[in-house]
Order: C-alpha cells, then structure tokens, then sequence
C-alpha cells in the first residue's frame, strides 16, 4: 500500500470512528445539549467520509440513515462454492459488472450459514449446503478499495446439491472459473487474493481469522 493509499484509509478509519461516537452517543444521551453536540459530530464525520470516498454528503446520510443503536461493523456473508475441477463458482453483479462470490449484508431473522444459502440461491440460481466456516475477515487487514462502512466478511464453504435459475436481480450472469484465471472482480466484494487463500482453506482443511 502506498503513502496515498495508507492516509486514506487511516482519515477514513478516523472518520468511521467519529461517526461511531456519535451514533452510539445519540442512542444513549438523555440531555438535550449533548444531542445537539452528538448531532454536529455526526456532521463533521458524514463530511469526512463523504471527502474521502468522494461522494455527497447527502449520499453518505442516505447509506447511514439506518444506522441507529450501538454502532457495529456491518455484516457481509458470502459463500465460496467450488465444482470438481476446482473452479469457483463467481456471479456477475449488476450495479458494475465485475464478479464476486456470491453474497451479501446479513438479513435479520436468519443465521449467517443461511444468509449464505440465500444469497448463493438468489444470485447464482443454485441450491446448497454449508459445509463450514472457512474464514472471517476484517476489510482493514486487506486491499479492499476504501468503504465508508467498517465491515467483518464471513465466508462459507457450500456445496452443491441441485442447480436452478437467477432469482434475484443483483447479478445478471453465473460461472465457474479456474482459480488462475479469475475475470475482473468487483474488489470491493472480494479480492483474487482471497479466492486463491479460500481455495487452499478448502483443500487443507483450515479456517482463517483476520
């Protein structure tokens, strides 16, 4: 990571911070005076977000406008699926057209194994079951492109029993790959790195916590 790279991300982990004490200092406050200061923290810090990962100030609110309570990482589950030739099974999303596992935010009223077979039904059209937990992964410790969200990604191994259709319309497209022969990826999702490290998890048998 380049010095650029590494003061983005420390004034954008700075910032999440900012705007954590603030979330979590509204929930708690009783007192009107700190409110007010609660509320023009909160600012500051959309305003610092929005800086670093250039869009609007109005943008940054819209994307936390459900942020309420303790602040917490976000939640992204996904699901690493391989055939018998070892290839990754990889949708194409949408919104940018590059490929990712499948997956997601973690919904409410499910565990995240069955986030996982969600997701993997929705986008990719196939039905599977989780084999186990293969890692958990902090986006900090990794080169994802800058976030305003501090997210934990959980990622299981699934194993195909039957195959269907798209459902959902996140992703338009569905493939195997050879693991050396990744197509563009959307980063922000997931890295090649992290496929080829979930491929030797796979085959030895090992977790990853990070």
């Amino acid at each position: 990571m380049n010095a650029l790279a590494e003061s983005m991300q420390r004034r954008l982990t700075q910032a999440r911070r900012l705007l954590a004490i603030a979330q979590t200092g509204l929930h708690y406050t009783d007192g009107a005076f700190d409110r007010e200061r609660y509320q023009e923290l909160l600012g500051i810090a959309q305003a610092q977000l929005a800086e670093v990962a250039d869009i609007s100030t109005e943008e940054v609110a819209q994307l936390f406008s459900r942020e309420e309570g303790y602040a917490n990482p976000k939640l992204d589950v996904r699901c690493a699926v391989f055939d018998d030739a070892g290839r990754v099974l990889l949708v194409r999303e949408a919104s940018d057209g590059l490929w990712s596992l499948p997956g997601g935010w973690a919904d409410i009223g499910a565990s995240p194994a069955e986030n996982a077979m969600r997701e993997v039904w929705e986008e990719s059209g196939y039905t599977v079951t989780i084999e186990r937990l293969l890692a958990v992964w902090d986006i900090l410790k990794h080169k994802h492109p800058p976030s305003v969200f501090h997210i934990w990604k959980l990622v299981f191994l699934g194993k195909i029993v039957s195959s269907g259709d798209i459902s959902g319309v996140e992703t338009d497209a569905v493939e195997f790959f050879p693991i050396d022969a990744l197509p563009p990826l959307s980063e922000g999702r997931v890295l090649p790195e992290q496929i080829r490290r979930l491929a030797e998890l796979r085959a030895n048998g090992g977790m990853e916590f990070d």
